[in-house]
């Protein structure tokens, strides 16, 4: 908690490796991934220097071959979770009052060795786990993590930078950073692995403990980034590591008085469910309990007649379907112009025709599979509703196959109804939907794509008009957390767009930026005087 003058610059985003035929990088992970599949791998618990076996059992496989399990992992029960509380507890003196230098220079430490030696190994975890292409995999599970460490870091030296302006003569004024009392529950998505590690360190580097939550999916990913904590030198008892079912976990965090924040991602259903649970217990509570969540979109790319077919159709490509649209930022419906739809649909279909689906090992797919059966069960449930439907139709796509892996093919759907449950709700798989507005209802369709969704994550406006881009922007100043022009909705890169969004899409916290790491942390004002005073009385009672 020390307040020292600021040493760390400025950091770089980690450059991303291209993975090209014939580059080092290539060779490398090709043989991490035959080394990681074959073997499977026991995962315990972790909670403070102990490796815990319930027997109670989950298994880690391939999406894209869901009969081949790579690993098994012991699930927490009560008695665990309790147990990650205490120790967590008993870790938070020590932690708290070591120097922020020194906590940060465990994580830049977790950044190199990242950056470095396990780099290969990361990212073939993501691969195989969560079934990414390797540059997906490469700017998740590699770049954007050690991103995560390196700028979170900065942040941190310029809060602790952050002193009071003005110390009178004979005062000093400073202001000292504290850790939250109690702990921090960290719950993480499957689909990234940067996500996954930065919500528990985020709060860790503040001097915060963590009790972290991965999803039940990634497991196995979220484990390696556990054992690179460990490497890195994280003390025992910071960061805890507690797979399981959110059901039996969840009810004994939230009910706990220890409880002092929490930092998620996830579903928006899970996560107003835990704030009402917070709420209900806040009597109960030592403190009041800081809240960060992002719960995912409905995003959108909203197009302006004057707008390149090729820029517009590769921005909906990349937007939608990579990593088979699973990303909270994904694009998921779009607002395109009668005169340029025919064009449009004539260039998607044919390009399309090029893209590949399949096993990630083979790095001419673009397209993987969706993370589970009951992800595959959920997505295709849509596709069926659209081609029940007389309101809507498909275009592209529409099939799929889970008989070896859980395939779904990009789909694009076209609507004639602007509040077709497409164009509302979050589907999070590669599925794409259309309404073609006519031109010169451009303003009224934009309060259309405003008003249409609960969320307010991403979105983009594509345009070569500028007037049509300002207008853009004013009437959807409250639509997007992150709004881009002329670029897909996808791709925030820490210490560039720091990403969060509002409405229904969370708490607009910002991940990857100082806005974040200023929730971990509780200030006190210190006013020092040096010679105190000695009278009561003040000048104007003076006797004339």
């Amino acid at each position: 908690m020390a307040n020292s003058k600021p040493y760390l610059s400025l950091p770089s985003n980690e450059p991303i490796k291209s993975y090209a035929p014939c580059t080092p990088e290539r060779d490398d992970i090709k043989t991490k991934l035959q080394e990681l599949k074959s073997r499977q791998i026991e995962i315990p618990i972790i909670i403070g220097d102990k490796e815990i076996k319930t027997g109670n059992m989950g298994k880690c496989i391939l999406p894209h071959d869901h009969g081949t399990v790579i690993g098994t992992y012991h699930k927490a029960g009560e008695k665990e979770v309790q147990m990650a509380i205490e120790t967590a507890l008993k870790a938070q003196k020590q932690w708290a009052e070591m120097d922020w230098q020194d906590r940060a220079s465990i994580f830049l430490r977790a950044a190199d060795i990242l950056a470095g030696p396990q780099r290969s190994l990361l990212n073939a975890a993501g691969m195989l786990n969560q079934s990414k292409n390797v540059f997906q995999a490469e700017v998740d599970a590699a770049c954007e993590l050690i991103d995560f460490f390196r700028f979170n870091a900065f942040y941190a030296n310029s809060i602790y930078e952050q002193q009071p302006p003005i110390s009178p003569t004979g005062i000093w004024n400073r202001l000292e950073y504290r850790p939250l009392e109690g702990f921090i529950l960290a719950v993480t998505p499957f689909n990234f692995t940067s996500i996954a590690g930065n919500l528990p360190s985020a709060p860790a580097m503040m001097g915060n403990v963590a009790l972290w939550k991965p999803a039940s999916n990634s497991t196995y990913s979220s484990y390696y980034v556990m054992k690179l904590f460990q490497e890195a030198g994280v003390p025992d008892g910071v960061i805890n590591f507690i797979p399981g079912t959110g059901s039996e976990i969840g009810p004994v965090i939230m009910n706990s008085p220890d409880l002092a924040g929490v930092h998620f991602t996830g579903s928006t259903a899970t996560f107003q469910n835990m704030w009402q649970t917070v709420g209900r217990n806040i009597k109960n509570c030592k403190s009041y309990p800081r809240i960060v969540g992002e719960t995912g979109g409905k995003d959108f790319v909203f197009v302006h007649k004057d707008t390149g077919i090729v820029e517009l159709g590769t921005a909906l490509i990349r937007g939608a379907f990579e990593y088979q649209g699973q990303k909270c930022s994904a694009a998921s419906r779009a607002y395109i112009p009668s005169s340029l739809w025919a064009d449009l649909k004539s260039y998607m279909l044919e390009v399309m025709k090029t893209v590949k689906m399949g096993d990630v090992e083979d790095f001419s797919n673009f397209i993987n599979a969706v993370i589970d059966e009951p992800a595959f069960t959920k997505i295709t449930k849509y596709i069926e509703f659209i081609k029940e439907s007389n309101e809507a139709e498909i275009v592209l796509g529409g099939d799929y196959d889970s008989s070896k892996g859980y395939f779904i093919e990009p789909t694009i759907a076209v609507t004639t109804n602007p509040h077709f449950r497409t164009m509302k709700e979050e589907i999070f798989g590669p599925v794409l939907t259309v309404y073609v507005y006519e031109d010169d209802k451009f303003e009224e369709t934009l309060h259309l794509c405003n008003e249409t969704s609960p969320y307010a994550l991403t979105g983009t406006i594509l345009s070569r008009d500028r007037d049509a881009i300002r207008m853009a922007e004013k009437i959807l100043v409250n639509a997007a957390g992150n709004f881009y022009i002329n670029d897909k909705p996808t791709g925030a890169v820490v210490g560039q767009q720091p990403f969060g969004g509002s409405r229904a899409s969370g708490t607009n916290d910002k991940a990857g930026s100082v806005l974040n790491m200023i929730r971990w942390v509780s200030p006190r004002t210190i006013k020092e005087t040096f010679v105190p005073s000695t009278d009561y009385r003040y000048p104007f009672m003076a006797e004339e």
